[in-house]
């Protein structure tokens, strides 16, 4: 017995100490990432048409055409594969004395392009990050530039930045290589654009997703040492359960019998008051509280059961029916409850212990008869009683 608690013991131990472990191994919002979204932005657009695409790329105040406002929109959705698929409309304008195409721009040209893109984020090459986002893309579009259009054939290359979940910002440069060599020149256009992410759903990062195995693997090893105390006490568990369904079942037998016995007695006073209401009321005659004929046959009859039953009591309610005054009927009813109590003390043979009394006057009748509706002398007789309410068996 003591081998046994002592390797209990050291199995409790273990499985605490892989508890610890494992709350201090948790997945956190760092472990996250979101892998697939719907995006809709809006910047601004700077176009680089100098005849020369990667000659004095910054060369901003010479060779960069922007309008002062907004002139970009995209939208576009990306999948947990890193692949991401996107429309661009974008305007922006030809500048007076700015080099285009190798000459000097005479007037103000309006630029206009609608592009589509694919593109491939170059997080899933080394395992994502939560806010620097390069990627890499090509696409097809039509440029209507310096009044000539012509499709074009487009390289993409950018970085997005995201604050949050579902804001950003996008920096990217495309090359457009005109489809058709009589018709414009190739150029670049540069455009920053701010985010908004719909439809996000994440995951993990590769770091969060190990630490998700390690976590389940920490589990598995948990529930190993589960399974072992389980085994170690299960004979001790199944003679306390033996024990425990031994003292139920015993239970479950003295409660079925003191169940028997309530819903036996229950019945004998169900019996004992449905006998008592069959008899029915004593009636009195009109403006008396003399025991008649027939009522005596009520109250013998109701003696011979307080006789074969001598623990029932019963509470003699009396009451009149509507006519005369009110204080007298209320004295009519008492003469009446005297009356009956007297009957059945001095001829049936009852204790008057047994015997509660009460007179109601008019109060209580049971029909409509109230003074103010017309009634026959047959329906006041109804409210001329005394009634047996039983009180304890």
């Amino acid at each position: 017995m003591k081998n046994y608690t002592i390797s209990v013991m050291a199995l409790l131990v273990l499985a605490s100490n892989q508890v610890i472990a494992q709350n201090d191994l948790q997945l956190t919002s760092k472990d996250s990432i979101v892998q697939s979204f719907g995006v809709i932005g809006i910047g601004f657009t700077a176009i680089d048409d100098s005849g020369d695409m990667f000659g004095q790329l910054l060369d901003v105040s010479d060779e960069w055409n922007m309008v002062a406002f907004p002139s970009r929109l995209n939208i576009g959705t990306y999948f947990s594969n890193g692949i991401g698929i996107e429309g661009i409309a974008s305007y922006s304008k030809y500048k007076t004395g700015k080099k285009v195409d190798n000459l000097i721009q005479a007037e103000d040209v309006s630029y206009y392009a609608i592009d589509a893109r694919v593109t491939y984020a170059l997080n899933k090459i080394w395992g994502g990050s939560k806010w620097f986002d390069p990627y890499l893309g090509g696409g097809i579009g039509y440029t209507d530039a310096n009044n000539q259009g012509r499709g074009t054939m487009n390289g993409i290359v950018g970085i997005k930045t995201w604050f949050s979940d579902r804001f950003g910002l996008d920096f990217n440069s495309s090359g457009k290589w005109s489809m058709n060599t009589d018709k414009g020149s190739n150029h670049l256009q540069h455009a920053v654009s701010g985010l908004y992410r719909f439809n996000v759903k994440k995951g993990l990062t590769k770091k969060g997703e190990k630490k998700l195995a390690l976590i389940q693997e920490m589990e598995k090893e948990q529930q190993r040492v589960q399974d072992s105390i389980t085994a170690a006490t299960l004979t001790e568990e199944e003679a306390a359960l033996a024990e425990r369904l031994a003292q139920e079942k015993e239970k479950a037998r003295l409660a079925a019998l003191e169940k028997a016995k309530i819903n036996a007695e229950n019945q004998r006073k169900r019996d004992i008051e449905n006998r008592i209401k069959e008899l029915g009321n004593v009636l009195f005659s009109f403006n008396s509280s003399y025991i008649n004929k027939k009522s005596e046959e009520v109250l013998i009859a109701l003696s011979a059961i307080l006789k074969e039953v001598p623990t029932v009591k019963l509470t003699i309610a009396s009451h009149t029916d509507s006519r005369g005054a009110s204080k007298y009927n209320k004295w009519l009813s008492e003469r009446r409850m005297e009356r009956t109590k007297d009957y059945l003390i001095n001829k049936g043979e009852i204790t008057s212990d047994r015997l509660k009394i009460e007179g109601h006057g008019e109060e209580n009748l049971l029909n409509e008869c109230d003074g103010k509706v017309p009634c026959s002398e047959e329906k006041h007789s109804v409210n001329r009683r005394s009634e047996f309410i039983v009180t304890d068996y």
